[in-house]
């Protein structure tokens, strides 16, 4: 019988969905996105990137900001300091999750 590496601690759902995932990780690469540019990014349709930024917002992990740029709306994301702690201790556990999962697995080949 194999020894299964340790299982993940529990994560953060709200980060753990992946279309969240990929809005989180885009806003913590830069300063604020607006909303078509996530569009581009996540290639999610314009509903679905709304209802995931809306639970994000929710969580007071993204702050949405909504504004015109001339006569067109205008609307920019950028991560709160929560949401980028959050997001840090997300990336920080599964790192160590699969580190763990590769020490397993080379152990188990010796």
């Amino acid at each position: 019988m194999r020894a299964q590496p340790p299982g993940p601690a529990p994560v953060d759902p709200i980060i753990h969905a992946p279309a969240r995932l990929t809005i989180m990780a885009t806003l913590a690469v830069v300063q604020e996105a607006d909303f078509r540019y996530l569009l581009h990014v996540t290639e999610l349709t314009k509903g679905n990137l709304s209802a995931h930024l809306s639970k994000l917002e929710e969580a007071g992990y993204v702050e949405i900001e909504k504004t015109f740029r001339g006569k067109y709306p205008l609307t920019i994301c950028r991560l709160t300091e929560k949401g980028r702690q959050a997001f840090e201790a997300y990336r920080r556990h599964m790192m160590t999750f699969l580190q763990n999962v590769q020490t397993s697995s080379s152990e188990e080949q010796s």
